[in-house]
């Protein structure tokens, strides 16, 4: 698909209440093309009007979505899987356009997402009660598990759909209503993704999608009585506000947040494959992914080989516009993404470490920043201490395993790790060692919908993948019943 024969970028509304709408007060914002810098479209911005709206119809269409069973919820939302797919490739389209990563990767998140939704309808049937020995004759005690109630939702703009898609499924499965505050920089492929809903027969209400100015949107929301669980993926430090607001007013909270994940490579690693499989995950979506691998640290025997064939794979990449087939990475979602990468590897640099290949923004229009490895990284350098959430790569050697544990462990983030080695001792060491949610053994992540998909320390509570993603969404309730006087 070429620039020539792309259908023009759709302008997106608000949904509320089943219907797409204008913002109340007619207030937009513009949609910027991060591969050249211009605008493209605009996005509907909600009202406070606009939200009361859409927080009575979250009632209302929880009310109506909780009464049917699992199966009968479970059919609409295969058929909106089953419409995503239908509508793949157009969908991914507009996704390349407002967020910049590759057709093939926004390809591969329209099907992922498809996917999640299938697994979590299925799912979604096989969540039980339970039934307590009686402690009485007359007695009789069950335990029933019940949706929370409406959901406010809010995600980011890396993985603009497969991010609430996770939130949506598990909540719909749950029986719960959601409404969702989706990302003003790429709005249009959310809309796309809860047109598939809609047109597969939800009732209004049920899920919903807003647009505005993001505290202002989520400072009301959770304080809103009709809100029961809040759930967020973005940074720790947002992260950390929107779970104090939630916690003022006792709702539940799911944060998926921050990341900084090592890289363990021991000496008797499969060097080939740990450069080949890392230097892929590192670059996909131009490392601006929560569980982009980020810090690498390699034993020193093979420091030297691993640097060498990673560099290779980094300088060998074809840097363009998503919508460019060969384009194996594309632009940074925003002008400050590009400014972050220039000042971190200027750090690096000023404290010693060595710049292998990259570090510099690509000239012309966009906002492209070269594939960047660091070599000799100092522990104080800030991009080994906070997430570079781009395409820089930063390395130093260590000597004992468990001095590569530790380093892993330092920070306060703990979403995603990844090791190489060929020792099973390594690797349970390795496993049972690192402080992480997800821990990736010689391959990369493949974060399936029935993989438990979260972190702890600062990078969050809660799971939104696996069957433990249900659990946030819904209450245990004790019915107790006696037949005697």
């Amino acid at each position: 698909m070429t620039q020539t024969n792309l259908a023009p970028y759709p302008d997106t509304r608000l949904l509320i209440d089943g219907e797409w709408t204008d913002g109340s007060d007619r207030q937009t914002l513009d949609v910027a093309d991060p591969a050249t810098g211009q605008r493209i479209g605009a996005v509907a911005k909600a009202s406070r009007a606009d939200l009361d709206r859409a927080l009575a119809a979250a009632q209302r269409g929880f009310l109506a979505w909780r009464a049917m069973s699992p199966f009968a919820r479970a059919e609409p939302m295969h058929r909106a899987a089953a419409l995503l797919r239908e509508r793949g490739q157009a969908i991914a389209a507009v996704l390349t356009r407002e967020q910049g990563k590759p057709l093939a990767e926004a390809e591969v998140e329209v099907r992922a997402a498809a996917d999640i939704i299938d697994w979590f309808a299925q799912e979604g049937t096989r969540v039980y009660g339970r039934m307590l020995p009686a402690r009485r004759a007359d007695a009789r005690t069950e335990v029933r598990r019940e949706p929370v109630g409406p959901v406010a939702a809010f995600t980011p703009w890396n993985f603009p759909i497969t991010q609430i898609v996770r939130k949506l499924s598990a909540a719909l499965a749950s029986g719960c209503s959601i409404l969702v505050k989706a990302p003003e920089e790429t709005p249009a492929s959310p809309a796309a993704l809860l047109q598939a809903f809609v047109d597969a027969g939800l009732p209004a209400g049920v899920v919903q999608l807003v647009f505005g100015d993001p505290a202002a949107i989520s400072e009301y929301l959770i304080a809103s009585p009709v809100i029961r669980k809040v759930t967020f993926t973005g940074s720790t430090q947002v992260g950390k506000r929107l779970a104090s607001l939630a916690g003022l007013h006792m709702k539940r909270v799911t944060m998926e947040l921050g990341g900084h994940a090592p890289v363990i490579v021991a000496g008797d690693a499969d060097i080939e494959l740990a450069a080949r499989v890392m230097a892929a995950a590192k670059f996909r979506n131009a490392g601006q992914v929560c569980i982009s691998p980020t810090r690498f640290l390699v034993q020193r025997e093979v420091a030297g080989a691993f640097a060498e064939a990673f560099v290779a794979r980094s300088r060998a990449l074809v840097v363009g516009s998503g919508l460019d087939p060969a384009s194996q990475m594309g632009p940074l979602a925003n002008p400050r993404r590009v400014a972050t990468m220039e000042s971190m590897v200027a750090d690096a640099r000023s404290v010693g470490a060595q710049v292998a290949t990259g570090g510099e923004r690509l000239v012309g229009e966009g906002n492209f920043f070269s594939p960047t490895v660091l070599l000799d990284t100092p522990l104080h350098a800030q991009v080994f201490n906070e997430e570079p959430f781009g395409p820089i790569a930063a390395m130093r050697s260590f000597d004992r395993l468990e001095e590569a544990i530790t380093e892993s462990n330092r920070l306060p983030f703990g979403l995603s790790a990844y090791a190489f080695t060929e020792s099973v001792r390594n690797a349970r060491a390795i496993g049972e060692g690192l402080e992480a949610g997800m821990v990736w053994i010689n391959q990369a992540a493949t974060p399936t919908p029935e993989i438990p998909f979260g972190g702890v320390k600062d990078s969050g509570y809660g799971s939104e993948g696996g069957p433990e993603a249900f659990e946030a969404y819904l209450v245990a309730k004790s019915i107790t019943i006696s037949t005697g006087a």
